[in-house]
C-alpha cells in the first residue's frame, strides 16, 4: 500500500535515491538513550532513503538565515516490526539526521507522517535544534477516514510550495497539522489559500498551539471524569460534573478558533 501513496506522491525520477539506511548509523552520536536503543532494535524493521530533494535534482532554492539553514529536504521510509512506540522512534530519527526530514513510518497497511521544526544551534553552528515535531496518528491505507483520505489526496508534491525548501517543508507541516485538526473539527482543511505566506506561519503556529490546548483539556478531562467515577458524594458529584460541562464548553470554543 505504501507503493501506492508513494506513485500519487508524484516525486520526480531525479530526487530517487532508493538506499538503505542501517540502524548502526543511529547508534554513532550518542543521541538515543537506553530505552531508545531497545526501541530500534526490537520495533524497527527497514530503514531506506527514498528521495533526496535538492536544487540538483528538483526546481526549488535553499533557504538559509541566521536560524534555519534548508539546502534539501529528504524523504525516508521506515518498515516497523512493531507500531506502539512510533512517536519515540521519529523523535531520535529527527534528533540524529541534520536534514529537514519527512519521516514515512508504515506498519501493515497502517502509514504515519513525522515532520520537525528545526533551527541552527546558535552555541554550535555544526549542530541543530529540534523545536517541535508535527506527526500523524496512524492512516489505514486500506479503510482511511473521509478527512485522512483527503490529506492523503493532497499529499501530491505539485500542490507544495516551490518557493524554496523552507516553504516546501512547511507546506507539508500545515497539511499535517490541518489532519490533526480534523480529529477534532470533522473537516480537513488547509490555511485560507489567498493568505499571505507570513499568516499562513501564524496559523500554523496557531494551529499547532490550539491541538496542545485541546489536548491538555482532554487530558484534565478524563482525570475529573475518573474522580467522578470514584466519588459517592451528590454535592461533589454535582461539581465535578460542573467542571466536566466547563471544560467541555472550552473544548468547543477551542474547536471553533482552527
Amino acid at each position: 500500500m505504501i507503493e501506492i501513496f508513494l506513485d500519487q506522491l508524484s516525486v520526480p525520477k531525479s530526487c530517487e535515491l532508493n538506499k538503505s539506511v542501517y540502524k548502526k548509523y543511529f547508534l554513532q552520536d550518542g543521541i538515543l538513550d537506553a530505552t531508545d536503543k531497545k526501541t530500534l532494535k526490537e520495533d524497527v524493521g527497514k530503514i531506506r532513503w527514498l528521495y533526496t530533494l535538492k536544487p540538483s535534482t528538483i526546481n526549488i532554492s535553499p533557504y538559509i538565515d541566521e536560524e534555519r539553514d534548508y539546502p534539501e529536504v529528504a524523504i525516508l521510509h521506515t518498515e516497523l516490526l512493531s507500531p506502539g512506540r512510533v512517536k519515540r522512534i521519529a523523535s531520535f530519527m529527527q534528533r540524529s539526521i541534520p536534514y529537514p526530514l519527512v519521516l514515512l513510518f508504515s506498519h501493515k497497511n497502517a502509514l504515519s507522517f513525522s515532520l520537525a521544526e528545526k533551527r541552527i544551534n546558535q552555541a554550535d553552528k555544526a549542530k541543530w535544534v529540534v523545536e517541535e515535531i508535527y506527526d500523524t496518528k496512524w492512516i489505514d491505507l486500506e479503510q482511511p477516514t473521509t478527512q485522512q483520505a483527503d490529506f492523503l489526496a493532497d499529499c501530491k508534491i505539485t500542490n507544495f510550495s516551490f518557493s524554496n525548501f523552507l516553504e516546501f517543508y512547511r507546506s507539508i507541516q500545515e497539511r499535517v497539522l490541518a489532519l490533526n485538526c480534523a480529529a477534532y473539527t470533522g473537516a480537513y482543511e488547509l490555511n485560507n489559500p489567498g493568505t499571505k505566506r507570513e499568516a499562513d506561519v501564524d496559523r500554523s503556529s496557531i494551529r499547532s498551539n490550539l491541538l496542545k490546548e485541546l489536548e491538555k483539556l482532554n487530558s484534565v478531562k478524563l482525570e475529573i471524569a475518573n474522580q467522578l467515577n470514584k466519588e459517592k458524594q451528590m454535592g461533589k458529584q454535582v461539581e465535578l460534573n460542573t467542571k466536566i460541562k466547563q471544560i467541555n464548553d472550552q473544548i468547543e470554543r477551542t474547536k471553533g478558533n482552527m
